[in-house]
């Protein structure tokens, strides 16, 4: 769930997140992901294009969104391992 609630937060969280979803599908795996988005960070704070707290939390929600593998697997690719495993 997310916890944001700034327009401009809410799309940069958007952006990153399906841009990490992208790159996954394209063979990039986590600790790519990660750097990617160190940096996406970076430029935000280097172009103060948000206030410091809203990027402390786009961090901290971008963060979990990475690390949830469930946001990483297609819904195809689990109903084939569901019909592989019976």
């Amino acid at each position: 769930m997310i916890m944001i609630n700034d327009t401009a937060t809410i799309r940069n969280y958007q952006k990153l997140t399906d841009s990490l979803v992208d790159m996954w599908d394209r063979g990039y795996r986590t600790d790519e992901l990660r750097l990617f988005l160190d940096g996406y960070l970076a430029a935000l704070r280097t172009m103060n294009a948000l206030e410091p707290h809203l990027i402390h939390r786009l961090e901290e929600e971008a963060t979990r969104f990475l690390y949830d593998a469930s946001n990483f697997s297609s819904p195809y690719q689990v109903e084939y391992e569901l019909e592989f495993e019976r």
